[in-house]
């Protein structure tokens, strides 16, 4: 499959505009050469060591051996389950990867108790763990390492023969990892965590779990040459004007895939635009959405429509002011990750920072210490506790939505954040399409903790329009992380409340909700805001 894309409308509009002066600039051969001054001289010290991406496919050839000898060695120890710890770039990439190729790979992206005894309570005999985290010092994957590691010794299974780490060289996990005899693979450190798809970061789990990694290389290679070229049908060029370059801006971006060829891209593109451009009050907003969402014949100005499609040419026409991509899984990565770089150059940003990630985490860490008790709730409707912004003068679930939504500016975007387990109560993420339909404006749904990692940047650093609905939960179990002072249930709440109060900090409206019991409050909550 060949790459394609066509862009019609505003966008067509932004590529005629701006795409031959990009070609003039250099800016393709120079993002292919890493010229790190592209961005301005505010960027440059930071993009000096974030651009080994554009040499990810060659550099990770010689990984590609170690990896599938280390998976033949599983399999033949009866070991065919594999698990990923992992955050933000370290687990959506493989996520959308391994489930486009339709291979099984559980990603254990979260602090919720309940989803992380369900992930050790499955299969746990023939399971191996891979630990993924750039910085080696996240919090989420060393209390799933943590963890794992105490369940194995239980099981009366060396940790050392089912735990594989992946992380950056010299990072304190590298040093711990290898002075216990744990089996490390580096990645590149001159690569940040949401340009690591065709890194160690994507290509291990995926590749232990049985993922075809040499065939996503060569699809990523396959279009390597028209992104480096300053060529004005360079796909990187044409697709990071349309999505950056139009006047005035569409600062929203739907991503709709039709889920048959490349199933869960708008997850792993959602990090890399969200986490890239939304800064300094700047930011495109990537918006997932299905083929039939509201949003997409709702005519909004400030939506811009990208639909990925199996096979663009067999297609009829385009729809008007839409665009439309085709292609293989690789390849897509190796394009949108050009373009984005690309759309952070003409909104004059960095894309390469993320200012504003660490200031949850600091107030998470800060909430850990204190250990305070919740704020007192506004009130309680059944079993769902509500606090924050809009509840005044209200005494039901629905009316402190209506009046969160009653702030929605004509510009702004509802941000739906669940921090619960996804696997027991996925049916919360019908609360996109339910608020949509009602808000008439953008929606978006973020499963915490792992959002914080990826468009968590995005609502702090870009444009103050989004409103914010967080929904928590209160499971019935708890589980103890060894050798720590908090639980996951503790953790996974401090997260909540940390980011909640930080987006208060930066003046954006949150209202709470904290289902008590969530087996039996989640369908309470749908059926209060349908």
């Amino acid at each position: 499959m060949t790459f394609d894309i066509a862009v019609t409308g505003a966008a067509a509009d932004a590529v005629a505009r701006m795409v031959p002066q990009l070609v003039s600039d250099g800016v393709a051969s120079g993002i292919t050469t890493q010229d790190s001054s592209l961005w301005g001289a505010d960027a440059e010290d930071e993009a000096s060591r974030r651009l080994g991406w554009v040499e990810a496919v060659a550099a990770s050839e010689a990984l590609v051996p170690d990896i599938i000898a280390l998976r033949d060695l599983l399999r033949s120890r009866g070991v065919n389950h594999i698990v990923l710890g992992g955050m933000g770039g370290s687990s959506l990439a493989p996520e959308v990867i391994a489930r486009t190729a339709g291979v099984e790979l559980t990603v254990l992206d979260t602090t919720d108790p309940g989803q992380v005894l369900s992930a050790l309570h499955d299969r746990l005999a023939t399971t191996a763990l891979v630990i993924s985290s750039k910085s080696g010092s996240t919090v989420e994957t060393d209390s799933q390492k943590r963890v794992y590691e105490q369940a194995f010794r239980e099981h009366g299974i060396d940790p050392v023969d089912r735990i594989v780490i992946v992380t950056d060289p010299g990072s304190p996990l590298d040093s711990s990892a290898r002075a216990d005899g744990y089996r490390v693979f580096n990645a590149d450190p001159n690569v940040g965590g949401r340009f690591s798809a065709l890194t160690a970061f994507g290509l291990v789990p995926c590749g232990l779990a049985g993922v075809d990694i040499q065939h996503l290389l060569d699809d990523a290679e396959s279009v390597s040459l028209q992104l480096a070229l300053d060529t004005p049908s360079n796909p990187g060029l044409v697709l990071g004007a349309a999505i950056a370059g139009t006047r005035p801006l569409k600062d929203k971006l739907g991503i709709v895939a039709d889920g048959t060829y490349i199933v869960g891209f708008g997850d792993w593109a959602e990090q890399l635009i969200a986490e890239s451009t939304g800064k300094h009050g700047r930011g495109i907003l990537p918006v997932v959405l299905h083929v039939d969402s509201p949003e997409i014949s709702a005519g909004l100005p400030d939506l811009q429509i990208v639909r990925l499609v199996h096979d663009r040419r067999a297609t009829e026409e385009v729809i008007e002011g839409e665009i439309e991509i085709s292609g293989t899984l690789g390849a897509q990565i190796l394009v949108w990750e050009y373009a984005t770089a690309v759309a952070g150059r003409l909104l004059g940003i960095n894309p390469f920072d993320q200012p504003d990630v660490e200031s949850a985490k600091i107030a998470t860490r800060g909430l850990l210490d204190a250990r305070p008790q919740p704020s007192a709730a506004a009130f309680v409707d059944g079993e769902i506790e509500v606090r924050g912004t809009g509840v005044d003068g209200v005494d039901s679930v629905r009316a402190a939505v209506d009046g969160l939504l009653e702030q929605l500016g004509p510009d702004g975007y509802l941000s739906i954040q669940a921090y619960a387990n996804r696997i027991a109560f996925r049916e919360l993420a019908q609360l996109r399409s339910i608020l949509a339909e009602r808000a008439g404006r953008p929606v978006t749904f973020g499963w915490g903790p792992r959002f914080l990692h990826s468009t968590g940047q995005l609502h702090k650093g870009g444009p103050g329009v989004g409103v914010f609905l967080q929904i928590t939960t209160v499971e019935l179990l708890d589980l103890e992380i060894p050798g720590r002072p908090f639980s996951f249930g503790q953790l996974i709440q401090a997260q909540a409340a940390g980011d909640a109060t930080v987006l208060a900090e930066h003046g954006r409206p949150v209202l709470t909700l904290t289902l008590h019991d969530p087996a039996n409050t989640v369908e309470a909550l749908l059926s209060a805001l349908r």
